[in-house]
């Protein structure tokens, strides 16, 4: 009892940190004598107006209505939000505390589990994740063949519907022959009987699901009787109809290869995520046209005999080869990291240009949403942040930063906590 008491009240205060944050605000904002950065039509400078959470218009000498609240950006540059391609933020708190922990449900086949709903929008990672310009996260569940049902959501708002972006991915973790750890004693010939057995379960399950769409199909036309209802199926089924893309987390370049071979085989669209060697087969993964978000990319590398730099390197190799490359961290707190990832590809080979790309308009065309995040251009949602200069700089300070239109504050619980202990009142004794 003591244990759940003490649970519940750690809970509260995070709860009550969360909302210490101060509010974000709406209103109409000329962001002016900016250098603008819009990621797909060059570098300009002048103004960026906002009105009813789009940009409205942007520009050098454009005129400034009177209703609208003027930002001077002398000497700063606009960029959009950048996007995270793959996180666990607001489905994961305090990791030593289970119920805070809402990213794996029981069981391996659980498609119908659906990240949004679980998202915390109160969340404490949430607001430091925003300090350095990340706007928007694909928040995604993790475990067994098929883990759940990933969401695309924008870091603010009161409730998870408030927070959703326009875009959801069922989540497929493909079966590996690799080695599960240094405990594996499993011989080659072992793992690839166990390999071919998860593979012949993955089809059979397809094939199962394809059929359940039939049947259901069927049924809407008035051709046969309703199904039984089956969730996990039913959820299966929208992604082998086309209904709901298909995200697939595949790493080492010969379970890539069959990944490969899976979805042209089955005629799907789908996205590869993490792909850690997606460097040894990026040929194969651009002819087949099939879109990546790698990372994370602060990691060591996938093998011990593989060159340092090879997690840095891989998302540049990929996108040289003519691959569509977003990034992402794979984290939960450190999700605020990414523009830190992002420089250390474009450092080691992608280059500044591609690199921001990776992070901004890349991962919009991938999610479908290049009509409304990913750059700056008229008519587009008002997701972006002012700062000093690179963001892909530690010593850059964003300074204004926007989701919707909504002029949303720096701060946080880690803010509040280095302000506090900056200056002490009363301080140290002598």
């Amino acid at each position: 009892m003591k244990i759940n008491i003490f649970i519940l009240i750690l809970l509260f205060s995070l709860s009550l940190s969360a909302q210490e944050v101060a509010k974000s605000r709406s209103g109409n904002f000329a962001l002016t004598n900016a250098t603008i950065e819009t990621v797909t039509q060059g570098q300009i400078q002048g103004s960026l107006l906002i009105r009813k959470g789009k940009i409205v218009d942007l520009g050098e000498n454009i005129a400034i209505p009177d209703d609208m609240e003027v930002i001077d950006c002398k000497g700063l540059s606009i960029y959009p939000g950048m996007i995270d391609g793959g996180t666990q933020v607001g489905l994961s708190e305090v990791g030593s505390i289970d119920l805070t922990q809402d990213a794996n449900e029981l069981g391996d086949i659980t498609p119908h589990v659906k990240a949004l709903t679980a998202v915390n929008p109160n969340s404490v990672i949430i607001p430091v994740t925003r300090t350095n310009g990340v706007t928007t996260v694909i928040t995604s569940p993790t475990g067994g063949l098929f883990p759940g049902t990933a969401a695309l959501i924008n870091l603010h708002g009161y409730t998870p519907a408030q927070m959703y972006a326009g875009f959801e991915a069922l989540v497929m973790n493909f079966p590996s022959a690799r080695s599960r750890g240094r405990r594996d004693n499993r011989s080659e010939e072992d793992r690839k009987k166990d390999m071919d057995k998860a593979l012949k379960k993955l089809n059979d399950l397809w094939d199962e699901a394809e059929l359940y769409g039939k049947i259901a199909q069927a049924h809407l036309d008035g051709k046969a009787a309703s199904p039984t209802f089956n969730p996990e199926m039913a959820a299966l089924a929208a992604a082998v109809q086309g209904k709901i893309p298909l995200m697939i987390e595949v790493n080492e370049s010969k379970d890539i290869e069959l990944a490969i071979k899976w979805v042209t085989d089955k005629g799907l669209k789908a996205i590869f995520t993490g792909v850690a060697e997606g460097w040894r087969v990026a040929d194969q993964l651009a002819a087949a046209n099939i879109p990546v978000v790698t990372g994370p990319v602060l990691r060591t590398p996938n093998r011990d005999s593989d060159r340092y730099d090879r997690p840095y390197a891989n998302a540049g190799l990929m996108a040289q080869a003519g691959v569509k490359v977003a990034l992402r961290t794979n984290e939960t707190e450190n999700a605020r990291n990414l523009p830190f990832n992002a420089g250390f590809a474009a450092a080691y080979g992608m280059g500044r240009e591609a690199a921001l790309r990776a992070v901004t308009i890349n991962p919009a065309e991938i999610f479908g949403l290049s009509e409304q995040l990913g750059s700056l251009e008229k008519g587009k949602n008002a997701t972006l942040f002012v700062c000093t200069g690179d963001p892909f700089e530690p010593a850059t300070q964003i300074k204004y930063l926007f989701i919707d239109g909504y002029m949303v504050p720096l701060d946080s619980r880690q803010i509040r906590l280095y302000n506090e202990f900056l200056e002490r009142e009363p301080g140290l004794k002598e």
